[in-house]
């Protein structure tokens, strides 16, 4: 309900948005601007550039080969998303990497990582050039954390000395000379001059997985032009990034496949930016006073999005006419996603289920109505959640790794005793021993969460029928998982659709009343 509402929320600021410009267009500045760069330090101070010559060049190359090893095993994907109740496939492939166990949820669509090579961890890849490319971005990824942690405690440092604005990095300066000056001022002076801990610091910079993007634009048949400015071809639509960890930075690595067929146009001769060239779009979320920022991308440039830039401002990435990938580091929150996790909310709620020792007959240890609510919660989380976002995404991650298939196969089984407890609760609450209130209170809240599976039930085989569905290739076509009939023999204790049972309920709490 609350993300609904705030995709309510959203689509009313756009369109407040879109009135009050009518046909006219926000101005937006690019470097050929005579105050771009003042407009950057002024408004966009927590962007941070770095051109591709200030990263060591054996980074390059090992980055570079991992994005296009991925390309050539297949292991690049449009994801299914859901906006607004309908299903839409991205423009852009993408697949994250990261830690094991982790994932990170965009759109509605719940991405699981193919885990980096992590000590302690034993992680079977599908080839050994699929291992390298997982290995060479966890070495980008440790890069990145230490160039953001610069990046923060320079700011810090400027801040201390009473400028506001951190100086702005163009591409005609010398990023590796302003970045070991930065660096090496924050490192000697880090106890007098950083005024947060180091643990906070660490939160917000130690990225735990990278989304991978790859679009070759001249392959769509269709891209979104930019709304507000005029600023073309969008690959990516103006957005926050989502389940992060608060005021946490977010650093991209950009790889334009720039050949001699593309060629950027003369800069004195356009108006705005160069449709040939990728940009990053960049504006302050829902202001129509202060001009847009279009900053271009080239072969192995950076940029770090740094503490609460990231919702104050929205961005969008523009798209130029050579094929580009890019790996967008981010601290995502793990507070609920993540394998361990999940895991344990499923030992929590077996905590109410108890075997007989002579009759190995089991029953529930509480009907408390709050006990109940629980323990169907998290029915539904690992439901819709888990299994059934896993398997709407097919084969995918099987080009990749077979990791996930133990973890998914244990949630399965602890899904089934879920089931078990659920007919359980069904089974008690048809007996009339219980003290009449506390039996409807039990009744109401079981009926309300069972209202709901039934829905998401629905809507998830709905969207595993869909035509957008149907249209993928078959090892990435969803998976109605789990799904049964009354004439397969699985032994579920309660059906797939719920709707008797459901009715019985509701008579049931008007009989009482």
């Amino acid at each position: 309900m609350k993300r609904r509402a705030g995709e309510r929320e959203k689509e009313l600021k756009k369109k407040k948005l879109l009135e009050e410009l009518g046909e006219n267009r926000l101005p937006y500045l690019t470097p050929a601007d005579a105050d771009f760069h003042q407009l950057w330090k002024t408004k966009y101070s927590k962007l941070i550039f770095r051109k591709s010559d200030a990263v060591p060049e054996d980074l390059h190359q090992m980055v570079q080969e991992s994005f296009l090893a991925l390309r050539e095993h297949n292991c690049f994907f449009q994801d299914l998303v859901r906006i607004k109740g309908k299903d839409f496939l991205t423009p852009v492939s993408r697949i994250l990497i990261g830690n094991p166990g982790c994932t990170y949820k965009y759109l509605n669509t719940r991405l699981f990582t193919v885990p980096w090579p992590a000590e302690s961890y034993d992680i079977k890849y599908c080839s050994p050039q699929i291992h390298d490319a997982c290995k060479a971005l966890m070495r980008l990824n440790d890069y990145l954390h230490i160039e953001t942690v610069k990046a923060l405690q320079g700011q810090n440092l400027f801040e201390n000395k009473e400028i506001k604005d951190t100086p702005v990095i163009n591409r005609k300066q010398s990023f590796a000379a302003s970045l070991t000056e930065q660096g090496s001022v924050s490192k000697d002076q880090s106890s007098v001059c950083v005024s947060e801990d180091d643990r906070s610091l660490k939160n917000r910079t130690s990225y735990n997985l990278t989304l991978l993007n790859y679009m070759d634009p001249l392959q769509m048949l269709y891209l979104k032009q930019e709304p507000y400015f005029g600023m073309g071809s969008m690959a990516v639509s103006w957005h926050h990034d989502e389940n992060l960890v608060d005021r946490s930075a977010v650093a991209v690595y950009s790889y334009s496949c720039e050949d001699s067929s593309v060629q950027e146009s003369n800069e004195q001769e356009l108006k705005g930016r160069d449709p040939a060239v990728w940009h990053v779009g960049l504006k302050v979320a829902w202001d129509i006073e202060t001009p847009g920022l279009a900053v271009p991308l080239h072969q192995g440039d950076i940029y770090l999005m740094l503490d609460d830039l990231n919702v104050t401002h929205q961005h969008c990435v523009l798209a130029g006419l050579s094929p580009r990938f890019s790996s967008t580091h981010r601290v995502a929150d793990s507070s609920r996603g993540t394998l361990e996790y999940i895991l344990g909310q499923c030992e929590l709620a077996l905590q109410n289920l108890q075997t007989d020792s002579d009759s190995m007959a089991l029953s529930l240890k509480s009907l408390e109505a709050a006990v109940v609510k629980q323990v169907e919660e998290i029915h539904n989380e690992v439901e819709f959640e888990w299994l059934r976002q896993f398997w709407f995404q097919g084969k995918r991650y099987l080009k990749c790794t077979d990791w996930w298939l133990k973890p998914m196969a244990k949630l399965e089984e602890f899904w089934r005793k879920l089931e078990i407890m659920t007919s359980l609760v069904l089974s008690e609450v048809r007996k009339e021993q219980q003290i009449e209130e506390q039996r409807n209170e039990t009744i109401s809240c079981f009926l309300l969460l069972l209202k709901e599976r039934q829905k998401l039930r629905k809507e998830w085989t709905a969207r595993c029928q869909s035509d957008a569905a149907e249209s993928l290739p078959e090892d990435q076509r969803p998976e109605c998982h789990p799904f049964w009939t009354d004439d397969d023999e699985c032994n579920m204790p309660l059906p797939y659709d719920l709707e008797e049972v459901i009715a019985y309920l509701q008579n049931l709490v008007q009989w009482i009343e």
